[in-house]
């Protein structure tokens, strides 16, 4: 061998795994239909036909990736229980665990979720499959430790934990691991120790009479606002045609351009209403407050009631604004950032020992807790659901390290 001749490039064993590796922090930062197979070849340094070599589309790299996320979730939580132990040592080492694999994987606990509806149908019955027998599991030691809850209780606070854990997926925080860590694990303990309230002895909310109810009927922009952000919100935007708007609407699709330029335009004008119907609640909760802790228990009754009454609209524009015009997107994330910090701020005012990072993690934590649940089909069906959630939120905002 003379000094000019190279070494053959040798493949490495576990390509395959940096290729999901580079897709899951793609798909996470940008959404699935703003990332290209391209872009993931580019990130983990291969080509383009090389990474065909693993996958046989986008999507099948999707499916491996939300896959083995739920796999990596469940050893996590396998091994966190198999611990010698009483159960509140294993529900504590349990918590430990998932903190640190959100931490160390923000897509584990949050792509499968996101994400799962871009799959075939096989594999989003694999998703929920798996995702309610790691449910099952989380409940059966739940129940281990407070013997007294209902199974559908223990599923609802199971599942708002997980939403703790998750909500590290969608911002950044200047926190030290081990702090953010710790702050997870506290957050998610005080939603598994909410004491669920009787809804046997709770009297149901008053309910408008028919002769009570508006006799406006909404306006065809208003109806086309609405058709169009529950089916971004249920195929995500890219699914999403100006023809199937037009039908949700009982219109032809063309008669939409009436209205609006382009599905793009559709998309922002339900941004901008869905911020302006937050800035609106806000201002009202607050501004009827005594003091610090009251306006936040008035402000998460207001985001719990915007979420319900709107769709979770919320849970699109996560996943959404990388599909806005770039001015808007900027815009709206401005938008989003006040109103996140108009609730840091009363965290801090109750609590002045937390650190901006420690209360704006907490903050995040309570809203995705809403979020997620509001689009649980089995837990948003719950009589009380409204109230739960209001209260959920809270104790997560009032939850202390």
């Amino acid at each position: 061998m003379t000094g000019t001749e190279r070494v053959p490039a040798r493949r490495p064993r576990n390509r395959k795994a940096q290729l999901a590796d580079s897709a899951a922090e793609l798909f996470r930062r940008h959404g699935y239909h703003q990332v290209g197979v391209a872009d993931i070849a580019a990130t983990a340094g291969v080509t383009g036909p090389a990474l065909y070599r693993h996958f046989r589309s986008k999507q099948d790299i999707l499916a491996h990736v939300l896959l083995s996320s739920m796999d990596a979730f469940g050893l996590v939580t396998e091994e966190a229980l198999a611990r010698p132990g009483t159960p509140e040592e294993q529900l504590t080492a349990l918590l430990e665990a998932v903190a640190a694999l959100a931490v160390d994987r923000r897509e584990v606990t949050a792509l499968w979720r996101w994400e799962g509806r871009h799959l075939d149908r096989a594999d989003q019955t694999k998703i929920r499959h798996r995702s309610g027998e790691l449910m099952a599991r989380w409940g059966t030691v739940l129940r281990d430790v407070r013997p007294d809850l209902e199974p559908r209780d223990a599923e609802l606070l199971c599942w708002a934990a997980l939403s703790v854990f998750g909500s590290v997926s969608l911002h950044h925080v200047n926190l030290p691991r081990r702090r953010l860590e710790a702050l997870l694990a506290t957050l998610a303990r005080a939603v598994l120790d909410w004491p669920v309230p009787d809804t046997a002895a709770a009297p149901e909310p008053a309910r408008l009479a028919s002769w009570q109810l508006p006799s406006v009927s909404p306006s065809r922009r208003e109806e086309l606002l609405t058709a169009a952000t529950r089916l971004f919100r249920d195929r995500g935007y890219h699914a999403v045609s100006m023809e199937d708007i037009g039908a949700a609407a009982g219109i032809a699709g063309p008669s939409i351009y009436r209205y609006f330029p382009g599905k793009a335009a559709i998309l922002v004008a339900a941004g901008y209403r869905m911020a302006d119907r937050l800035a609106r609640t806000a201002e009202a909760a607050v501004g009827d407050a005594v003091d610090p802790a009251d306006a936040l228990a008035r402000l998460a009754e207001s985001y719990v009631d915007t979420v319900l009454r709107s769709d979770n609209i919320m849970a699109t524009f996560a996943s959404e604004l990388a599909n806005l015009p770039d001015r808007d997107r900027k815009e709206l994330v401005r938008v989003q950032r006040n109103y996140v910090a108009r609730w840091t701020g009363l965290v801090r005012a109750v609590s002045p020992e937390l650190s901006e990072a420690d209360a704006r993690t907490t903050v995040h934590a309570a809203l995705t807790v809403v979020n997620d649940l509001a689009r649980t089909p089995r837990i948003v069906a719950r009589p009380r659901i409204a109230a739960e959630l209001t209260s959920l939120a809270v104790t997560v905002l009032s939850a202390r390290k």
